[in-house]
């Protein structure tokens, strides 16, 4: 078997399946945007057929021995092998929905009083995260670098460690990353610090991450902060929820260096900019405005998750509709909950709260002529999706906690600095990079309200002035800027070990977005 120079280990496979006349086959992902795309770019950095991507599947404990664990795929990324763990249904439960989604996820987005410490099963964890480790070392060259992604692989470092230590390790937080106060609630802290520590290289979306994170490591075990910048203008404005005005770079612990990183992943503006522009979105954008028929349009768009502001963004439309009746019948909000996670009942539950608020407020206020909430369950198409961001005149996204949020920077691009308002919720990781939004506090009624007012009466002068500087943001921490500056930063763990560094991302090989 080929071995890799670089192996991402994600929880998703990098691929969609379908079976076409019995067989099964692998496509691409319809849409270009999304994180999968993006990683999958990185292959071109490297040797062709030198990447290597690990991922679960989950299979019948029946079915197991004749899985193929091992495929390459061809496609326009390039010829990669991708390792499949077959997980049982039992594993799934425990280690993703159980372990993953009621013990941690609580924790990460500072929801303590969440945290389900007596379902957790940690054994089944260290198994599977063991499972993703052995998969990534028997498809890595000695000395290959490995890029782990999220939280629910928190210990692949330790293990890959232990299996191969020559290997250069990095990981990425999707998620947001609390200080030592919420993060030291979890009983396996330790372990998970320490695996993180095993790392050469630990990267975040925003200063206050990583700043939390070596906080957390410094409480736990005796690390030291040899290095800390200031932060880059642009990206921790002074005032902020989330302002952080100094990063740390780099730790020591033990006598290794653990590099930290902080940039934000982009979205990217000149797709969206060519999708706007085509004919199939611009007869989407006519059959808007026509159905629209005069009413403002407010979007907002998120997972079916108690951290995702669902249920304070439906009470705050709510209120909206009763002490301003003077935009009954000209006010319209699409609201995108898609299910997260299927078979969990705390999701099942948010999900049920958010249908029963948008019936109520649609009872209370609709007529024959015009329903006040357009409620989406499922997916929608991206290229149909910035169609409405398009055209719509206000983007309301108002997370609790949120690592980033991909949406408000999609918004923004769709606008292409045209006039419309964001309103963002200071929690959100991306509002350190956007100011100029309509910046609410969701856990605040008045200042939700005030937010809705102060957008849906702002001049145009004013929102074509917000939006335009937003944009100006958004094309320069694009994706492809996130793309290299990784680049850099894996470079900087290459020369310290002396490994060939990858080739930097040309414009033409430019990934696409989130």
């Amino acid at each position: 078997m080929q071995k890799s120079s670089l192996v991402i280990v994600y929880h998703r496979q990098p691929y969609e399946e379908a079976t076409v006349n019995g067989k099964r086959v692998y496509r691409e992902n319809k849409s270009p945007n999304g994180i999968v795309p993006t990683l999958k770019s990185f292959f071109g950095r490297i040797e062709e057929g030198k990447g290597a991507w690990v991922a679960w599947k989950q299979v019948a404990a029946k079915q197991q021995e004749k899985f193929e664990r091992v495929i390459r795929i061809e496609d326009s990324y390039g010829s990669y092998a991708v390792s499949r763990l077959p997980l049982t249904g039992e594993q799934v439960k425990s280690f993703y929905h159980v372990t993953s989604k009621e013990a941690l996820w609580p924790i990460l987005h500072s929801f303590p009083w969440l945290f389900r410490y007596e379902n957790a099963d940690w054994n089944t964890f260290r198994e599977v995260n063991w499972l993703f480790a052995e998969a990534a070392a028997a498809q890595a060259e000695d000395d290959a670098l490995v890029w782990v992604h999220d939280y629910n692989l928190w210990l692949v470092p330790k293990y890959l460690r232990q299996i191969k230590p020559s290997l250069r390790i990095a990981f990425f937080h999707h998620t947001p990353f609390p200080g030592p106060d919420v993060f030291n609630v979890l009983p396996w802290r330790a372990e998970i610090v320490d695996s993180l520590l095993d790392c050469d290289l630990v990267g975040f979306h925003i200063p206050r991450y990583s700043k939390n994170f070596a906080d957390v490591a410094r409480s736990i075990r005796n690390v030291e902060v040899e290095q800390a910048v200031p932060v880059e203008p642009g990206m921790s404005p002074v005032g902020m929820a989330l302002s952080e005005p100094e990063a740390p770079v780099r730790l020591t612990h033990n006598g290794r260096t653990v590099h930290l990183d902080a940039f934000p992943v982009g979205t990217n503006p000149e797709l969206i900019g060519e999708l706007i522009k085509g004919e199939p979105s611009r007869q989407i954008q006519r059959t808007i405005n026509e159905e629209l028929e005069g009413q403002r349009l407010i979007v907002t768009v998120g997972r079916t998750d108690y951290t995702k502001g669902m249920k304070e963004t439906l009470e705050a439309y709510e209120r909206l509709l009763e002490r301003r009746p003077e935009l009954h019948n000209k006010v319209k909000l699409l609201l995108v909950s898609v299910s997260a996670a299927s078979g969990m009942k705390i999701y099942r539950e948010t999900q049920r709260e958010i249908e029963a608020l948008a019936g109520r407020i649609n009872g209370r206020y609709a007529n024959l002529r015009w329903s006040p909430i357009l409620l989406f369950s499922n997916a929608i198409p991206f290229d149909r999706l910035i169609a409405y961001y398009k055209m719509a005149d206000i983007c309301l996204i108002t997370p609790l906690r949120d690592g980033l949020n991909l949406v408000a920077k999609e918004f923004v691009a769709a606008k292409e600095g045209a006039p419309g308002t964001l309103i963002l919720s200071e929690f959100t990781g991306c509002a350190v990079e956007l100011p100029q939004a309509v910046l609410a506090n969701p856990y605040s009624t008045r200042a939700m309200d005030a937010a809705l007012d102060q957008a849906l009466d702002m001049p145009e002068s004013e929102k074509a002035e917000r939006m335009a500087a937003m944009y100006e943001t958004v094309k320069h921490y694009d994706i492809s800027r996130w793309a290299n500056h990784t680049l850099e930063r894996f470079g900087d763990i290459d020369g310290e070990q002396g490994a060939a560094p990858m080739q930097p991302l040309s414009a033409a090989a430019a990934p696409v977005g989130e």
